[in-house]
């Protein structure tokens, strides 16, 4: 009997072409870091996805796992895009992924400007 593809986690792509794309999706607020994507995707809070990031001048996708976070619908207020929030589950390569995020960010997660979750 061929295997059902109705359990596997999905998997999301996001590229990011600029640091002002990855300020706008990081998000620092969740525990381990997470990234916001822009999908009509349906997905529930707490679902596990899989991501395949591109960072800015980075040549080489990061596969992360993570688990939906936030959702924001179509119409959300404020003008805010729908998507997703994946909060990186804890393991050694999404660690890494955050290190290299905070890095390229240095200081500007504080900074106050609008994102596309907050």
């Amino acid at each position: 009997m061929p295997e059902s593809n109705a359990h596997r986690p999905p998997i999301l792509q996001l590229s990011l072409k600029n640091k002002a794309q990855l300020y706008a999706a990081y998000m620092p607020f969740i525990l381990n870091g997470g990234l916001f994507l822009k999908t009509s995707r349906p997905v529930r809070l707490g679902d596990e996805v899989f991501v395949m990031v591109q960072l800015p001048d980075e040549p080489e996708k990061i596969s992360i796992a993570g688990r939906v976070a936030w959702v924001s619908p179509q119409g959300c207020q404020g003008g805010k895009p729908a998507g997703i929030g994946v909060g990186f589950t804890a393991n050694e390569v999404n660690a890494a992924l955050r290190s290299k995020i905070e890095t390229m960010l240095a200081g500007q997660t504080e900074s106050g400007r609008p994102t596309d979750t907050l």
